[in-house]
């Protein structure tokens, strides 16, 4: 199609993507183009009259038809054997058809990131969800992944905890390491107090900073031990979201504050610092504020702590010069998108983000409640991730009595309505909506795994061969599982997991138009097993698409 356009219009329409986008009816074959609608006006044509010149153009020998409708669509109707080949060819990969990389690339994706002594809250599910399915996409896709949760374990808060555990003549840090979550939560609430109140405490515990910073033996002890007890919390809820993320993923601020002297001389040294109001600063390019000021990135703070600029620098430099990576990718709420291009800007003009370095903030909309606000609980407070995910099972408890099956489909429930949505925008945490079996959700999908398992479990054998798709519906599920490996491509290349989820809903949708005009098990001969053989091709690709996105598929529901 692109190639036709240059012949009949020239080179000056080299750039136009012909846009095939799959048919919106059965009548109108497979696929659709509105392109002579597109080209009309730059070329002062009518569509039916730019349609025609195309359709004499383009070269459809043995792929099948090509048709002008209406004011000016084409229409393509691919040849059977096309699909069948295509089939053929997923049945016979085990990649599924998705390419290998000729230069695979090592990309760290950087997620989660909880703070530790402080419960992981609605705030922090896009982030995990997110980087957990693109990490997953970009390992299949043939990169070499390094995943990296960069913890909130280092700071002013940890004077005040030590400082109050011992108050509390808490000193062991082996009793310290089995605190569970509501109890270091408790601790917190409790040092929060007496530093409001009591300004005695509050000096002490800025002391105890210092202490910490300084390498004090007490003090380290039991500040590993909070990190301990916290990163305990935090492994429970991977494992029942079924995230990746393990321990060696930990990638703590802690890492980097020795190093962080060392970005400010080096930024000094490069004549990138400048003082304001007693804070180091650097005024990247292009960024102003409101009133068209430059707008500082602040990286070292007047009373001389360091803010977290600078250890998203030092960040920067541990994994392009340490890990060696090609791309960067942060998974982080969209209200960081200007820190992160700052960030990015200097140390772009530091050198130490080389230009052969990718780099990407995908930041992503609010979870909200029913009411359409930010989700709370009644008494206002941040709503806790492990109260989601309760929620999430009660309601898939209510359909599902195997105790093995409602957790499964209330992490579907959950990934599935966070993934689906355009990362920049906002969506309500509907229960009842997310659990349905119906319409567009996780558990729809699972159902339709489970649909299919159970027809191949009636008719097990060892291999499937295709043969003529003879029945439109055949045809159309074909069509579908043939754009499995482009869609995995896009999303790693795009970072939009919400391109996978509306083509595994598009497949499952075709599933069930075959299921319902194809008997599988009641057909004979070559019918019987090319129907079987499109049965597997969409469990394989049902299966592995689900998985990529982090949602387990059950054979049974």
């Amino acid at each position: 199609m692109h190639d036709a356009v240059v012949t009949c219009f020239g080179d000056a329409y080299a750039g136009i993507d012909p846009e095939l986008r799959p048919a919106t009816r059965p009548e109108f074959g497979h696929l659709q183009s509105n392109l002579p609608l597109r080209l009309a006006g730059p070329l002062g044509l009518s569509p039916r009259d730019i349609g025609k010149r195309l359709l004499d153009a383009v070269d459809t020998s043995g792929l099948g038809t090509l048709e002008l409708a209406g004011a000016g669509f084409l229409n393509i109707t691919w040849s059977p054997d096309i699909l069948e080949v295509a089939v053929g060819g997923l049945l016979a990969d085990p990649q599924l058809g998705v390419p290998v990389p000729e230069t695979p690339r090592r990309v760290v994706v950087d997620y989660s990131s909880p703070n530790v002594a402080k419960q992981m809250h609605v705030g922090h599910l896009r982030s995990t969800v997110i980087g957990d399915s693109l990490a997953r996409v970009l390992a299949y896709a043939g990169h070499d992944v390094v995943r990296q949760n960069h913890l909130g374990d280092w700071g002013t808060q940890f004077g005040m905890l030590v400082e109050e555990l011992l108050g509390e003549d808490l000193r062991d840090p082996a009793a310290v390491a089995d605190l569970d979550m509501s109890a270091l939560l408790a601790l917190y609430q409790r040092a929060k107090a007496r530093f409001d109140d009591d300004p005695g405490f509050a000096d002490a515990a800025r002391l105890r900073v210092v202490a910490l910073q300084s390498g004090d033996p007490t003090t380290l002890a039991l500040w590993r031990a909070l990190v301990d007890a916290s990163m305990a919390e935090f492994d429970a809820i991977y494992s029942r979201l079924g995230v990746l993320l393990t321990d060696e993923d930990f990638d703590g601020e802690s890492r980097y504050n020795p190093q962080l002297p060392g970005v400010v001389d080096d930024l000094d040294a490069l004549g990138l610092l400048t003082e304001s109001a007693g804070a180091l600063v650097v005024y990247p390019d292009g960024f102003t504020g409101r009133d068209g000021a430059p707008l500082p990135l602040i990286v070292r703070k007047a009373d001389g702590g360091f803010g977290y600029a600078a250890t998203d620098l030092a960040t920067i430099r541990h994994r392009v010069d340490d890990l060696a990576v090609d791309r960067i990718v942060y998974v982080v709420d969209h209200r960081q998108s200007q820190h992160f291009e700052m960030v990015f800007a200097v140390a772009r003009a530091a050198g130490w983000l080389p230009d052969s370095v990718e780099v990407q903030h995908v930041g992503f909309g609010t979870v909200l409640g029913p009411d359409g606000r930010p989700f709370k609980t009644r008494s206002g407070e941040t709503v806790s991730l492990t109260a989601l995910l309760d929620a999430a099972e009660e309601a898939a408890a209510a359909s599902y009595a195997a105790p093995e099956v409602a957790p499964l489909v209330a992490n579907a429930a959950v990934k599935y309505a966070d993934l689906s949505n355009h990362l920049a925008r906002d969506y309500v945490f509907d229960v009842a909506r997310m659990s349905a079996t119906t319409g567009e959700t996780g558990p729809y999908l699972q159902y339709a795994h489970a649909r299919v398992c159970s027809i191949l479990a009636q008719a097990p054998q060892q291999s499937y061969a295709i043969g003529p798709l003879s029945h439109p519906a055949e045809q159309r599920l074909a069509l579908e599982l043939a754009g499995f490996a482009a869609v995995v491509t896009k999303v790693a290349d795009s970072l939009e997991p919400h391109h996978l989820t509306a083509y595994l809903y598009g497949l499952a949708t075709a599933l069930t138009g075959f299921y319902e005009n194809c008997p599988v098990l009641k057909a004979d001969g070559e019918v019987r097993q090319t129907r079987l053989a499109l049965c597997e091709a969409t469990r394989r690709v049902l299966s592995r698409g689900l998985r990529l996105l982090g949602i387990e598929a059950p054979r049974r529901m």
